[in-house]
């Protein structure tokens, strides 16, 4: 491929990717294209993300530079140039984590409770964010900034796992099992109340509650369908601990639907109610904890399978509960 003084002077600056057409891509967006591509250096970007390396003149079909709604042909040769990741704006910070596996992909954690994930107003420092960028020393570019891909969250008073990508196409490739549900999350929950029965399923879609925004709810028209079952563990005086399986992810899910169904997460103050019950069991948050995550590792493809024992404070708890 014959390259134009402008494409040339790029190379030897910034990776070079380059890909030919397909018969079964040719006629799809450029941009449109190049997000599903899945491209293994890179990982997975997000279509806006390939908009931006368009616009600034980072991609080229058959040398010259193209528009994101270009339709490429079969044959048609796509170059494109990934900038080096930029540094992420924050100072690392020595935060305390359990680490539960680690490798030059990903990273997996038990989150302690009263730690926060990412910063946001009023938590500018002393996040979970923070603290990996202290410990992980390998971290890639994602979307173009050296750091950690946060794939999912847990609430702030929410413990346990969480699996962490070092890389964009880590990023891509565990997003990728999240969105087709076959990711198994596993949580415990102490809780006020005995349920009726020993299982079962709760279905109701979740969304804005319409007077606290703040908060979520069930909803009774709109919102986005959520889906948690649950099994009785163990039942105790006025609580139980419960097993939690998600089939779907919202904000709050656990939270929300223990509350619709009459047993709320004990010292959860938002959905729940703070009881003196709960000071006599020395609950200072919300029970609730992420103890068993399963997924396939990016670029193995091997099934993998993580648990993290409960955090003291719950375990001191249950040890009250039960004597």
């Amino acid at each position: 491929m014959s390259l134009n003084p402008s494409l040339a002077e790029k190379i030897g600056q910034k990776e070079r990717i380059d890909l030919v057409v397909d018969q079964e891509n040719a006629g799809r967006r450029l941009d449109h294209f190049l997000s599903q591509a899945n491209l293994e250096k890179i990982g997975t970007f997000s279509r806006s993300m390939f908009k931006g390396l368009i616009t600034r003149g980072e991609v080229f079909v058959n040398g010259k530079n193209a528009k994101a709604s270009l339709r490429p042909k079969v044959n048609d040769k796509i170059t494109l140039f990934i900038p080096s990741p930029e540094p992420l704006d924050l100072i690392p910070e020595k935060v305390f984590f359990e680490i539960i596996f680690e490798d030059s992909d990903i990273i997996v954690i038990s989150k302690p409770p009263n730690l926060v994930v990412h910063p946001a107003c009023g938590h500018q420092s002393g996040t979970l964010v923070h603290g990996l960028l202290y410990h992980c020393k390998d971290l890639g570019g994602i979307n173009g900034t050296i750091r950690p891909g946060i794939i999912h969250r847990l609430d702030k008073d929410t413990s346990g796992l969480m699996v962490v990508a070092k890389n964009d196409y880590a990023l891509g490739e565990i997003v990728q099992q999240f969105k087709a549900k076959t990711v198994r999350k596993i949580y415990l929950a102490i809780v006020h109340g005995v349920p009726r029965m020993r299982e079962g399923t709760i279905y109701g879609n979740i969304g804005r509650h319409p007077v606290n925004r703040k908060k979520m709810a069930v909803l009774a028209h709109g919102g986005r369908e959520s889906v948690t079952h649950w099994r009785l563990i163990e039942e105790f005086k006025g609580f139980s601990l419960i097993e939690l399986q998600l089939e779907t992810g919202r904000t709050h899910q656990i939270r929300v639907h223990l509350t619709s169904i009459g047993i709320p997460v004990a010292g959860d103050e938002v959905y729940g109610k703070k009881k003196i019950a709960d000071q006599s069991l020395g609950i200072q948050r919300q029970c609730l904890h992420a103890a068993k995550l399963s997924f396939v590792h990016p670029r193995t493809g091997v099934k993998l399978d993580f648990s993290a024992p409960l955090w003291p404070d719950m375990e001191n708890s249950l040890k009250v509960l039960r004597h």
